[in-house]
């Protein structure tokens, strides 16, 4: 254990030890940047929740089982409640508050909403996160594929057919419209309509 305040090594880079007393860390969530005074045990979730009030992420088991705090670390889906807040300083943090653009829902709210994928609601914003990172991520060719990476996001409501639903409306809209852009190409991948070849 190296004495307090020396030099510690944390992701290839040199830092100062910090602790165990309270520390002060700079987070940058939804784009915003939030200082704070935390102790460094206190995880993202708590400093979400209890410091900057951003309740969309949930604090379901406080394990890492539920998925309910499911948030986005430089664009990768973590449990806010097994992260620590000060290990997340300098990376870009998305909560459930942050995906919406201009008051515009995202597509994967819209979806939820459409295929009425919630009933109580507490597990949602972790199911959304978790559905809109599976997509990026390309695990949504079926229903098999799309149970198993969203299987670390429990709905004890068990809405899980709807959930399905909903991630499969948006990837197909999503097929759809990027079909749509590009050009149409003939036979052999020529040009549309190409003359027969003699």
């Amino acid at each position: 254990m190296p004495a307090r305040g020396s030099a510690i090594t944390e992701r290839g880079r040199t830092v100062e030890e910090r602790g165990p007393g309270p520390v002060e860390v700079t987070l940058k969530v939804n784009g915003s940047e939030h200082t704070m005074e935390i102790e460094p045990r206190v995880s993202l979730l708590d400093a979400l929740r209890e410091r900057l009030y951003m309740t969309g992420a949930k604090k379901g088991c406080d394990q890492g089982t539920c998925g309910a705090c499911t948030v986005w670390l430089d664009g990768q889906r973590v449990l806010a409640c097994l992260t620590l807040a000060m290990t997340c300083e300098g990376r870009e943090i998305t909560t459930i508050e942050g995906l919406a653009d201009k008051g515009e829902l995202h597509d994967m709210q819209q979806a939820f909403i459409a295929e009425d994928a919630f009933q109580c609601g507490y597990c949602t914003p972790g199911q959304i996160m978790s559905a809109v990172a599976l997509l990026e991520e390309g695990h949504a060719g079926d229903d098999g594929e799309i149970k198993e990476w969203m299987s670390g996001n429990i709905c004890r409501c068990a809405a899980y057919p709807h959930i399905r639903a909903a991630i499969r409306a948006v990837r197909d809209h999503r097929a759809d419209h990027d079909a749509d852009r590009k050009p149409p190409r003939g036979p052999a991948g020529g040009p549309p309509h190409a003359p027969p070849r003699l």
